[in-house]
C-alpha cells in the first residue's frame, strides 16, 4: 500500500464511500491530502466515528469557513524577519525547513501554507540567510525545526542543518517538531537518528500524537531508537472533538506517551484554521478534561493546556484554576482546591 493522496485512492482503500468522492475532490483541490500506510492501517472501517479517520480522512466540513477562522491563525507572518524564520519570543526561533509533511492533518494550523503547490523547502540561499539571522542574534538560545515536517528531509540534508547549528555557540538547544515517528516510523533508522544530533547541543524531539492507537509497536520502536540514542522526547497533542476529548481517551494517550519515554508537554487548544470548526472543542471542555486528569494520573502525564492567541501574540496557559483569595479575609490567605474538588484554606486557620 502506498501513501493515499487523492479521494479516488481513499475510495479504493475502503476509507471513503464512492458516492462521497465528487464532493471530496473539492476538499483535495483546496487542502493537501496524504495518508501513509502505517496510519491508514489503524482506521476501523466499520466505525464511522473512528478517531484516526477523523484526523486524516478528508471531510466536506473542511469547506465551511467560519468568520473567526484565519489563514494564519497563530500569526506566524507577523514575526517573519527573513524567509524560513519565525521570531516570536526573545530567546527562540522557528526554522521552517520545508512545507512538506508525511501526513496532512485535517486540523493543521498551517494548512494554507503547506502541501502541493507550495514551495517544498527553503532554497540554499534562503537557508543561508536564515542561519545568518540566527548567528547574528545572541539572544537566540533555542532553535525549533518545524515546517512542514523537518523529518521528511533526507539524512544528508538534516545532518547539514544540525552541523551548522552545532557551530553557533549561543544556540544551546535544538528542538525538532515532527509527526514522522507515528506516520512513517520506519524512516527513523539508526542512520537517521544520528543525523538528528547536534554536537554540543541538547536535542529535543517533540512528537505530535493525538490518540493512543497511533503509538503502534513500530512507532514505539522508533521512539525507543531516539531515546536510546540520548535524544529527549516531549509530546505535543491537539485537543480534538471526537478524537481525544474524553478523560479516558486523553488519559490512555498520556500514559502511553510516558511509557514510550515521551514527556507530555503541550495540549493545544484547536487553532482557528479555516475549515476546522468541526474538530474544535470549546475551552471549558479542555479545562474540565485537565481537572479529570489531575490527581487521577501521575504528574508525569500532565501536559500544559495552552492556546495560541490569534495575531501572533504567543501561547498562554488556559488550564483550570485551583486557587482564589479566601473570602472575608484581610490577610494573605487563599482557598485551594484539591484533586477531589474539596477546598482548603492556606495557610490553615489555627
Amino acid at each position: 500500500m502506498t501513501t493515499l493522496r487523492t479521494p479516488g485512492q481513499f475510495c479504493d482503500a475502503g476509507l471513503v464511500a464512492p458516492e462521497r468522492r465528487p464532493a471530496l475532490e473539492a476538499v483535495a483541490a483546496r487542502y493537501a491530502v496524504a495518508l501513509p500506510p502505517d496510519l491508514a492501517a489503524l482506521i476501523d472501517r466499520s466505525d464511522p466515528h473512528d478517531p484516526i479517520a477523523r484526523q486524516f480522512v478528508p471531510d466536506t466540513a473542511e469547506l465551511v469557513t467560519r468568520p473567526e477562522e484565519l489563514a494564519d491563525p497563530i500569526g506566524d507572518n507577523a514575526h517573519n524577519p527573513v524567509e524560513g524564520i519565525v521570531h516570536r519570543y526573545p530567546d527562540r526561533v522557528l526554522l521552517k525547513l520545508t512545507h512538506v509533511c508525511a501526513v496532512y492533518c485535517r486540523f493543521c494550523f498551517r494548512r494554507e501554507m503547506v502541501g502541493p503547490g507550495k514551495a517544498e523547502a527553503l532554497s540554499p540561499a534562503a537557508l543561508k540567510q536564515a542561519l545568518d539571522y540566527i548567528r547574528g542574534d545572541r539572544n537566540i538560545w533555542e532553535v525549533i525545526l518545524t515546517g512542514g515536517d523537518p523529518l521528511v528531509l533526507s539524512p544528508r540534508r538534516l545532518r547539514a542543518v544540525m552541523k551548522a547549528l552545532s557551530k553557533i555557540d549561543h544556540v544551546k538547544v535544538v528542538r525538532i517538531h515532527t509527526r514522522v515517528p507515528v506516520a512513517e516510523p520506519k524512516r527513523i533508522t539508526p542512520e537517521y537518528v544520528r543525523a538528528m544530533k547536534a554536537r554540543g547541543k541538547a536535542v529535543y524531539v517533540a512528537v505530535h500524537v493525538n490518540h493512543e492507537r497511533e503509538l503502534t509497536p513500530l512507532a514505539r520502536a522508533a521512539c525507543a531508537r531516539m531515546a536510546d540514542a540520548g535524544l529527549s522526547l516531549v509530546g505535543q497533542t491537539v485537543l480534538l472533538k471526537g478524537v481525544n476529548d474524553t478523560a479516558e481517551a486523553m488519559g490512555d494517550l498520556m500514559r502511553a506517551c510516558v511509557e514510550c519515554r515521551i514527556k507530555p508537554y503541550y495540549l493545544h487548544h484547536g487553532d482557528l484554521a479555516p475549515g476546522t470548526s468541526h474538530l474544535r472543542t470549546d475551552i471549558s471542555t479542555g479545562q474540565n478534561l485537565m481537572r479529570d486528569l489531575r490527581g487521577r494520573l501521575s504528574g508525569l502525564c500532565q501536559p500544559t493546556y495552552v492556546i495560541d492567541i490569534p495575531g501572533g501574540h504567543g501561547k498562554s496557559p488556559i488550564g483550570p484554576n485551583y486557587i482564589a483569595r479566601a473570602e472575608a479575609d484581610d490577610g494573605d490567605r487563599f482557598s485551594v482546591e484539591d484533586f477531589n474538588g474539596r477546598r482548603h484554606v492556606y495557610p490553615p486557620v489555627k
